[in-house]
């Protein structure tokens, strides 16, 4: 695998103070936030110094029912060959559900929400990461994400899940660290039984990041201090195994350069500890006349927590083969299982975004959390990509949006929610302020683009009333 070393999560707001950062062996990039065609100077210049990019996409929706879109993957690729990346990383999660398997609308999550570890869905995951590995330029890593819900009726833990997905599919894994802590606390999942239960000679690399914890619930943030406890859930992995590389995420109230730079000497000291302690704890299985690890067949990854001691020294296994020659006689599919996933992965969106009841055996509070975090994430996005509603709207842009999102689910991506929001109020008279008013119309009416005749004329007319009574 390619040793990557230290990095960062690049993003606009910290471009400068990434490229003033010494000691950066490479950065990752949203890469549903560039180009192919017109890469930002600041990666050009990374990239000119020999540092390594790798573009992480948040919108494949590989765990999703639903076969990966053609084009989704075909720009993934496109990314990864203009910034010579080694790899390209996605999530094990859906955002998207509803559709022709369900005979509904399709509902957008604007999230990455949890895959239920069962067989139909460990199926369906596998075909579509071997159709992604069939498309695109560079081998694929998955990474595991942070979950306010747990599903019922779960046939697996995190990491034999993970296990038969690399056992199947010869797919790498991108460990985040923070993910394993967020799940600790809010579903009570053991992060050291899943780090000694998956196999971690498949890690292609490993993300760090901080949160909050309010009321009992642990908010994945990026936009908080890494804690202890996630530091210490890297040093367990690191006296497992050495990852080849180990990246800072932070996405939103970003601290000074010099803060970051503390917190990457953090990672380095937690990286450095952990090889020591499982270099003793090693020591002291030999001096105990413990007999020294043995190939692993790889069927023993499959078995569980009793496979491998926790904390205890990993077995030597081979390297996991790259996606190329990974096993051509993967099961498909039986039939039937992506129309139930697609089933399940709707009545559970369509809860979270749309308000009707919960599927059963869901936890009706943490549903509500979950509810509540997607629309004021969704709020918070929007604002970032339109800055010009907040600006017109002021102090009710937030109110006002929270407001549509209880009872409109997003069907598109933000862009267009953005466009559907100022309709949506135009088409109600509001702003009350005329002025206010008057701005959101022109700034609709520039952004709009064509719409279906029967909507847009009466669109038109709303906007034409909403001028005439300025």
């Amino acid at each position: 695998m390619t040793e990557l070393g230290i990095g960062i999560g690049w993003r606009p707001e910290i471009a400068e103070a990434v490229e003033g950062l010494s000691g950066i062996d490479w950065v990752e990039v949203v890469a549903e936030n560039i180009c192919a065609d017109h890469l930002p100077d600041s990666l050009t210049r990374l990239r000119e110094r020999g540092v390594t990019v790798v573009p992480h996409g948040v919108s494949l929706g590989l765990g999703g029912a639903d076969r990966p879109d053609p084009a989704r993957l075909a720009a993934l690729g496109e990314k990864a060959v203009a910034l010579g990346a080694p790899l390209v990383t996605e999530h094990i999660a859906f955002v998207r559900a509803g559709g022709p398997l369900t005979a509904t609308p399709q509902l957008e999550a604007g999230h990455l929400l949890p895959v239920p570890r069962t067989r139909d869905a460990l199926d369906v995951l596998c075909e579509n990461v071997r159709i992604a590995q069939d498309a695109l330029p560079v081998p694929l890593a998955l990474e595991n994400i942070a979950a306010l819900v747990a599903w019922p009726g779960e046939e697996m833990s995190e990491g034999r899940f993970l296990a038969e997905l690399v056992e199947r599919t010869g797919v790498r894994l991108l460990i985040d660290v923070a993910n394993l802590h967020t799940n600790h606390v809010n579903r009570g999942e053991d992060p050291a039984r899943a780090l000694a239960e998956l196999p971690v000679e498949a890690i292609a690399y490993v993300h760090v990041a901080g949160g909050v914890e309010r009321d009992g619930v642990w908010h994945d943030t990026h936009a908080h201090p890494v804690p202890r406890a996630v530091l210490d859930v890297l040093a367990d992995l690191a006296s497992r195994v050495a990852p080849p590389g180990v990246l800072l995420e932070r996405d939103d109230d970003f601290p000074p350069a010099e803060e970051l730079a503390g917190e990457l000497r953090a990672i380095r000291a937690t990286l450095a500890g952990g090889r020591r302690g499982g270099a003793v704890r090693a020591d002291t299985a030999h001096r105990h006349g413990a007999r020294p690890p043995v190939p692993a067949p790889r069927e023993a990854l499959l078995i569980g927590a009793g496979a491998r001691v926790s904390g205890g020294p990993m077995p030597e296994v081979p390297p996991v083969a790259p996606a190329e020659a990974a096993p051509a006689a993967a099961p498909l599919p039986a039939a039937g299982a992506r129309q139930r996933v697609a089933v399940a992965q709707a009545a559970l969106l369509s809860a979270l975004v749309a308000g009707t009841p919960a599927p059963e055996g869901f936890d009706n509070r943490r549903l509500g959390v979950q509810s509540r975090a997607l629309a004021a994430k969704r709020a918070g996005v929007v604002a970032k990509v339109a800055p010009e509603l907040p600006e017109i709207l002021g102090a009710g842009y937030r109110p006002a949006f929270l407001a549509y999102a209880r009872s409109r689910p997003m069907t598109g991506g933000y862009r267009r929610d953005a466009l559907d929001f100022a309709e949506h109020l135009l088409i109600a008279g509001r702003p009350e302020d005329p002025a206010a008013r008057r701005r959101l119309t022109e700034w609709w009416q520039d952004r709009s683009g064509s719409r279906p005749s029967g909507r847009a004329t009466r669109l038109v007319r709303a906007a034409r009333h909403a001028l005439v009574r300025k």
